[in-house]
């Protein structure tokens, strides 16, 4: 009985938290008088109306606050002086987010400490677990905004009339900025991989610091991984 009733009392949390009504950082806001944007982003052949305030490149990115698997706060904060890589998904139960997730999850072993990967959508943490233990779904951290639909309305990722997120990448550096953002023109298609990538590892700071050998001469690594960023650079 135990059992029933807090399968009931989680099925009323979540309930409430998909009302018209939200509550964030004890903050009460109507999704109707939230900041809407048209004709950015399409689901097939129509345009979707996402809620919250866009963000920029080049502001500060704004702060949120996500859950983990466990229903834990997870704030930006939380990763101070770190570069991020956020992979926004609708739903991890479709088959581009599903791709999208693993992709980045498969990199991430690939990029220095200082780099941490991020997956949000509003998929329940119950959801969000089942697919990453049978994905393995190990290196990437995995969040969801269900409970406060926090990040969606602060990043202006939240599509009205679905409950869902849009899909979209964000870079922020370890000063907080925004540097790298994109709006996938249509929920059913894949982002930029390779250009995120790219920009993520050359936006990060510098931690390699040893010599090498170069042609039989001592050169300093970071001397070299300063110059691959800046042939990054120019690609981008």
């Amino acid at each position: 009985m135990k059992l029933i009733a807090s399968s009931i009392s989680l099925c009323a949390f979540f309930i409430a938290s998909i009302t018209f009504t939200t509550h964030s950082y004890g903050f009460t806001f109507d999704l109707d008088k939230l900041p809407s944007t048209k004709n950015l982003v399409k689901a097939g052949d129509k345009y979707i109306t996402l809620l919250g305030q866009q963000v920029q490149v080049g502001e500060l990115a704004p702060q949120f606050k996500v859950v983990d698997k466990n229903f834990s706060p997870v704030t930006l904060k939380d990763f101070k002086g770190q570069t991020l890589l956020i992979s926004v998904v609708p739903s991890l139960d479709t088959g581009v987010c599903s791709i999208q997730t693993k992709r980045f999850n498969e990199e991430v072993e690939k990029l220095p400490e200082n780099i941490t990967m991020l997956t949000i959508s509003n998929d329940l943490p119950f959801a969000q677990k089942r697919f990453c233990d049978v994905e393995k779904i190990e290196g990437i951290k995995v969040l969801s905004d269900s409970v406060w639909r926090d990040f969606g309305t602060s990043y202006g990722l939240l599509i009205k009339d679905m409950g869902l997120l849009t899909r979209a990448l964000f870079i922020i550096n370890d000063k907080g900025k925004i540097v790298y953002k994109e709006l996938v023109a249509n929920i059913s298609q894949h982002p930029n991989y390779d250009k995120a990538l790219a920009k993520v590892k050359y936006t990060a700071p510098v931690l390699v610091v040893d010599s090498v050998i170069v042609d039989g001469i001592s050169v300093d690594a970071k001397v070299i991984k300063e110059q691959e960023s800046k042939d990054v650079e120019k690609a981008l």
